[in-house]
């Protein structure tokens, strides 16, 4: 047998040209390691972009720690179930609520505001968020979960909104309530769970329009006024029937 034989028989045979070569499974202890922050961030950056490659249905904490380059531990010692990942990626991606759009009037800052959580919930973010609900409904447990995981995060925009709107003497302080600011992001994601994504800019202009603002500017009914009165007396109070007074 030549040399050349002998050589050729103990080596292994040549892939062929353009072949692919299977990465190996990475090994998240030869990673540099990561902590608080910055370990919480290339988890919830992995949820999201798992929830883009298998959805919300296939979406697995062991994926997630696989992608992350994070042990399965890290991530399940931060998140007990997939739900309170998926919440805290949504939430990860959701505008600052510390810092909402100042584009210098009421107006546009909510249309800011809205078009930015319009364009997350179009994306994997509302893809994570309408799976967690539809999971939530007819499980009383989940939804408990979902309600205590929730935190808020649009009203405490929404309040920094009306505040400069108020200082602007665009808004009427005695205006401003908790229900009247949740007005607009509630319409939002009742167009989101009933017809879906995307939520049409025309949309969101007549929130602003037609609900935001004029909530934002109309005082507050004192006790024992009504908003509209009954038929009877539509004609003598106007078109619309309104009444402050009775």
């Amino acid at each position: 047998m030549t040399t050349a034989a002998r050589s050729g028989s103990a080596s292994k045979a040549p892939e062929p040209a353009g072949a692919k070569r299977r990465p190996s499974n990475p090994d998240h202890r030869k990673r540099p390691r990561r902590r608080g922050a910055a370990l919480e961030t290339a988890i919830l950056d992995a949820v999201l972009a798992e929830l883009t490659d298998v959805g919300y249905a296939r979406l697995s904490m062991e994926r997630v720690a696989e992608r992350a380059g994070a042990s399965k531990a890290s991530v399940y010692r931060r998140w007990p179930s997939k739900v309170e990942l998926v919440m805290d990626a949504v939430y990860h991606v959701f505008p600052d609520p510390a810092s909402p759009p100042d584009t210098g009037s009421l107006r546009g800052d909510l249309l800011a505001i809205m078009r930015a959580v319009a364009e997350q919930l179009a994306g994997p973010a509302g893809q994570a968020l309408g799976g967690v609900l539809s999971d939530a409904l007819g499980n009383p447990d989940l939804a408990r979960r979902v309600r205590s995981h929730a935190r808020g995060a649009s009203q405490v925009g929404m309040r920094e909104i009306a505040r400069r709107a108020v200082a602007r003497g665009e808004a009427d302080p005695a205006a401003v309530t908790e229900r009247r600011l949740e007005a607009g992001h509630a319409i939002l994601r009742h167009y989101f769970i009933t017809r879906g994504v995307p939520i049409p800019d025309d949309v969101i202009v007549e929130i602003a329009d037609e609900v935001m603002i004029p909530l934002l500017q109309l005082p507050r009914p004192q006790a024992g006024s009504t908003i509209l009165a009954s038929s009877a007396d539509e004609a003598s109070n106007g078109w619309d029937g309104s009444t402050r007074t009775v």
